[in-house]
């Protein structure tokens, strides 16, 4: 039976102070019923003998402590799930923001859930199509795999996340795609950005979102993510479809996470960051995959933008060892114009080996990856040696190699937000800018391969 306690202390900030209480847990929710009829609500932070700390989801302004009675719910944030979510909108405690009827749920779920179990979990081996060249052609992504966007302020990861969202699917099955997008700690314009672009292509039919903005309380950025996740599993494991969940921005969220730390009086880690921060992130990243005997999966794209484009700063460098690889954008190819601006080079996808050749994309994949990666690393040392030394201190292959690294970022990477490719598109324009360099030079390719896509860009042999 849940009680009413009036023995609510003090209030100060988001902070509120009950004395008396029994049997209440960590993270428990709590409403606190005041005299006029209002209700607030909040989650309980820490239970220190027969005391409990409740960090308020809403501002305290206006809070009478003398009046008010607290209530303990006896669970924690849950969220109402249902097959009716799919083309709505929700804030980051799971209530309707679109101006849509309250979703009428199937059953709730606690969001906190639990990563998957090691042995359950299936391999990943089968590729996704993003439509950015990019991705699909050197940075596979997989189904079940996790692989992060890491960015900067003010680079437009926003737009890739928008255009990821919009376009990806599985290829050569007709098998059921949604698209959960949580928006954590986002600016009132950005999740404008987002609920117009899903409006306008469409994509909204398929997604469900998730929109939190930076003045909501920062136990809501911590809690957008976990329902994202959930209602993911919900489609996935219950709906039996095939779930990408992309969240942005993750560096919001440990931010969030450090206050609530901080409120909560621990000790610090590295740059103020709780200790835990690396077992928190991970017990959001592992609830994505794929279990054996089960249709569905879940594939995660989380997003984050790197403190003064810090890669050793610990929110991307702890995502970089839960995770399977990352996209990294460059603020210097950004300079250049280049849209979206991946770095393919220190770009990485763990999987996706797993997810190319004969059957998932086409068999020359792996060969072209390999060979374009070589040839546009060497076209980059060919561009900074001529910056030292000259034009005139290149051979002529290394001027070929050169000229090849600008028509890749022009034509390969540069895509624009609106272009989708299909992977056999991506793998032409490879083969195309190829052909600037002289078949000697392809030593990754194999030979029937060279013999079936290979074309000189100049008309000759190309020897």
């Amino acid at each position: 039976m849940r009680k009413d306690y009036k023995t609510i202390r003090e209030v100060v900030g988001p902070l509120m102070t009950v004395d008396h209480v029994a049997g209440v847990k960590y993270d428990e929710l709590v409403e606190i019923h005041q005299a006029n009829g209002e209700v607030r609500s909040g989650r309980v932070l820490v239970i220190d003998g027969d005391r409990a700390l409740v960090q308020l989801f809403e501002s305290s302004q206006g809070l009478q402590a003398s009046t008010a009675k607290a209530r303990f719910v006896g669970h924690g944030i849950q969220l109402g799930v249902s097959p009716d979510m799919l083309g709505r909108v929700f804030d980051g405690m799971g209530n309707p923001i679109d101006g849509g009827p309250k979703i009428i749920p199937q059953e709730y779920l606690d969001i906190n859930g639990a990563p998957m179990n090691p042995a359950a979990r299936d391999y990943p081996a089968e590729f996704i199509q993003t439509g950015v060249s990019a991705i699909d052609g050197l940075n596979t992504l997989v189904r079940g795999q996790k692989l992060p966007v890491f960015s900067g302020s003010g680079l437009p990861h926003a737009q890739l996340a928008a255009q990821i969202a919009r376009q990806a699917k599985v290829l050569g099955k007709d098998e059921k795609f949604a698209v959960v997008f949580a928006a954590v700690g986002i600016t009132f314009e950005e999740a404008n950005f987002f609920m117009e672009d899903f409006n306008r292509t469409g994509a909204l039919s398929r997604a469900v979102m998730f929109i939190n903005l930076a003045n909501d309380p920062a136990v809501e950025r911590i809690s957008t993510p976990r329902m994202a996740i959930t209602a993911a599993e919900y489609l996935a494991f219950e709906m039996d479809m095939h779930v990408l969940v992309i969240i942005t921005d993750i560096t919001n969220y440990a931010d969030a996470l450090r206050e609530v730390s901080a409120a909560r009086k621990e000790v610090p880690g590295r740059r103020g960051y709780p200790g835990y921060l690396y077992t928190d992130l991970a017990t959001m990243y592992e609830r994505a995959g794929k279990i054996r005997g089960k249709k569905g999966s879940i594939t995660m794209i989380p997003i984050l933008s790197m403190p003064e484009d810090d890669k050793t700063h610990p929110i991307p460098d702890l995502t970089g060892y839960i995770t399977e690889g990352q996209i990294i954008l460059s603020r210097e190819l950004y300079r250049k114009g280049l849209k979206p601006p991946i770095d393919v080079l220190p770009s990485l996808s763990r999987l996706k080996d797993k997810g190319v050749g004969k059957g998932k994309t086409r068999e020359d994949h792996a060969d072209t990856m390999n060979q374009l990666f070589a040839a546009y690393s060497r076209g980059k040392s060919a561009k900074e040696l001529a910056t030292i030394l000259g034009d005139s201190a290149l051979s002529r292959v290394d001027k070929l190699y050169a000229k090849f690294a600008d028509a890749f970022e022009r034509e390969y990477v540069s895509q624009g937000y609106e272009t989708n490719r299909s992977i056999e598109e991506t793998l032409d324009i490879g083969w195309k800018l190829l052909g600037i360099l002289p078949k000697g030079e392809l030593k990754r390719i194999r030979d029937e391969y060279l013999d079936k896509y290979y074309k000189p860009a100049d008309g000759s042999e190309g020897e």
